[in-house]
């Protein structure tokens, strides 16, 4: 009896116990082996291409196919996947020279319309001031806070760096969507209620080239670029994307409505003409 009772107590604690722990190791192998496969393990090497110059490739576990791009500041790059030899992404970058040297001519007129922050480059926020201090002893870092956008660098040439200048963008963009997330949500909801219109939700996103948008479900989108603007045009921006609750298209019936809301807003439009939604 007694022996049949510990054979029992056994049973249960291999169904219970056991298997509970067997059941934590399979997880816990199971996220190593995920992770493993989810690392990206990368390469590169510089190669000269005549009449194109220095070509930067990358291999990486992540890359399905040959890619190439071409960046402002960043010349030509091509990724791959590890098992493709270098050989065929050279022979690959050959055959696509006439694209490659197209495409570094319009990246060249771009780069001259591109703003290169310097220590002498006047640039400010609504709420912020881009200040930058020369420390030869520090890394380059980035703080925003206090009405600043502090950038200690230890040279110039690292400044001026494509590294330096992204830490310098990236300070940006933290201090335009600080500022929007602060000033923009009170200001729509002011306008909405002071014209009786509603919209679902508002989000503030970095836009590439519009400063502002309202979807079918009347969500609305504001670019966090508008810190850049004046009061009065950030109101026709807003006012703008609120008439699109009534007004889906850019027709006679919206321009109506949007002149009722705004006051000028043909005036407006064409003022907004004179800034870029992207200041680098």
């Amino acid at each position: 009896m007694y022996r049949s009772i510990v054979l029992y107590n056994y049973f249960i604690y291999y169904h219970v116990v056991l298997q509970k722990k067997l059941k934590y190791k399979y997880k816990l192998y199971c996220h190593i082996f995920k992770a493993i496969c989810n690392r990206n393990f990368m390469s590169s090497k510089v190669q000269y291409i005549n009449t194109i110059g220095d070509v930067e490739f990358v291999k990486s576990s992540r890359s399905r196919s040959v890619r190439i791009t071409v960046k402002p500041n960043e010349g030509v790059k091509v990724t791959m996947p590890t098992y493709v030899l270098y050989s065929n992404a050279f022979r690959f970058v050959e055959e696509k020279k006439d694209w490659i040297r197209s495409s570094l001519e319009k990246m060249k007129a771009l780069e001259q319309t591109t703003t290169v922050f310097k220590p002498e480059t006047n640039f400010a926020t609504r709420f912020h001031k881009l200040e930058f201090i020369h420390k030869p002893e520090q890394k380059l870092s980035a703080k925003v806070g206090k009405g600043f956008i502090q950038i200690s660098f230890p040279t110039e040439d690292i400044l001026l760096s494509v590294e330096g200048q992204d830490i310098i963008k990236k300070a940006i963009e933290f201090a335009l969507r600080k500022e929007a997330k602060e000033f923009l949500p009170p200001r729509v909801n002011e306008l909405a209620t002071k014209f009786n219109l509603t919209y679902s939700q508002l989000f503030l996103k970095n836009l590439k080239s519009r400063w502002g948008s309202c979807s079918h479900v009347d969500n609305i989108n504001l670019n966090i670029h508008l810190m850049r603007l004046p009061n009065h045009l950030i109101d026709y921006v807003i006012l703008h994307e609120l008439t699109h609750i009534v007004h889906k298209n850019h027709g006679p019936k919206f321009w109506q409505t949007l002149e009722n809301l705004s006051g000028n807003a043909r005036l407006f439009a064409k003022e907004m003409k004179m800034y870029r939604t992207r200041v680098y």
